[in-house]
């Protein structure tokens, strides 16, 4: 499931609301070690387009 989230995101990820919207439900799908390690995936490759949403939906 990770992977296909990996994808999704990177399909969108010219979006900053699709992108917001395909993280905050992959969030809800994902098991708490596969949210680890797409949080660091996540600040890994988009950290300097969209690092409020990424603070935004990680912190919480």
């Amino acid at each position: 499931m990770l992977e296909y989230v990996k994808t999704i995101l990177s399909k969108v990820s010219f979006n900053r609301e699709l992108f917001e919207k395909e993280l905050k439900k992959a969030l809800n799908m994902l098991l708490p070690r596969e949210i680890h390690q797409l949080k660091k995936w996540c600040y890994r490759r988009f950290y300097t387009k969209y690092p409020l949403v990424l603070q935004k939906v990680f912190v919480k």
